[in-house]
């Protein structure tokens, strides 16, 4: 049983920075996906991928996994720059 561990990124909808602080540990699926003859919809008998666990830190993430036997991958998302630009700057 596999896990990643990452901090959710923001929606394209969303300027702010609001349920971005939250480290989430999801298991990886370890069946394929396949379509439901009746309904055409998708889905598996995996469970565990339906399971999505929030932390408010990652060591918390972490400890998690390690204190119940949980190989995890932990993604570390990528510094947030802030790029400061005037409004004067677009008529250059």
């Amino acid at each position: 049983m596999t896990a990643r561990i990452y901090q959710r990124p923001k929606t394209a909808m969303q300027s702010g920075k609001a349920l971005t602080d939250t480290w989430i540990l999801e298991f990886e699926q370890s069946e394929a996906r396949k379509p439901d003859p009746l309904m055409g919809w998708t889905g598996s008998g995996d469970t565990q991928a339906q399971v999505q666990l929030r932390f408010p830190t990652k060591d918390e993430a972490i400890g998690y996994a390690r204190k119940y036997g949980i190989a995890a991958r932990v993604h570390t998302p990528p510094a947030r720059r802030l790029k400061l630009q005037a409004y004067a700057d677009n008529f250059r």
